[in-house]
């Protein structure tokens, strides 16, 4: 596709889709359902429709670090916040700390996290160990 006709398509897509800074909730899903139908196409995306992916990309990330972003990086700080963005209890690590006591100690600063309970945690909330480090 010649980059005359690419310009176009993106135009185009600009048009139609109308991106803008993210100013809401709303506006966020609006972009993330966008995104999502362009990633359905996979391979079969258009140089216009990366370009577009790119940019609600931008939006979308931008608007959630603002949003979305963990307060501290203090890793009782981060778990305490991962656990109140998920409704979960302090029973319910159990499976992670391996018993309700070590949970009561983690959670009240009197243990520190190990290497294993990290590990643990990054996979239950699908974040990078890093976070709790």
């Amino acid at each position: 596709m010649s980059a005359t006709a690419t310009r176009s398509e993106y135009a185009s897509l600009l048009s139609s889709t109308l991106p803008a800074v993210i100013r809401n909730e709303a506006e966020n899903e609006r972009c993330i359902r966008r995104l999502e139908e362009l990633d359905r196409k996979g391979n079969r995306m258009s140089a216009a429709e990366r370009r577009m992916a790119d940019l609600l990309t931008l939006l979308i990330e931008d608007f959630e670090e603002k949003h979305y972003a963990l307060k501290s990086d203090l890793p009782l700080d981060v778990l305490n916040e991962l656990m109140q963005a998920n409704n979960l209890k302090q029973k319910d690590l159990v499976d992670v700390f391996g018993t309700p006591s070590i949970v009561s100690e983690v959670l009240n600063g009197k243990r520190g996290l190990t290497i294993e309970h990290i590990k643990k945690l990054s996979r239950r909330f699908h974040v990078s160990p890093e976070v709790f480090l």
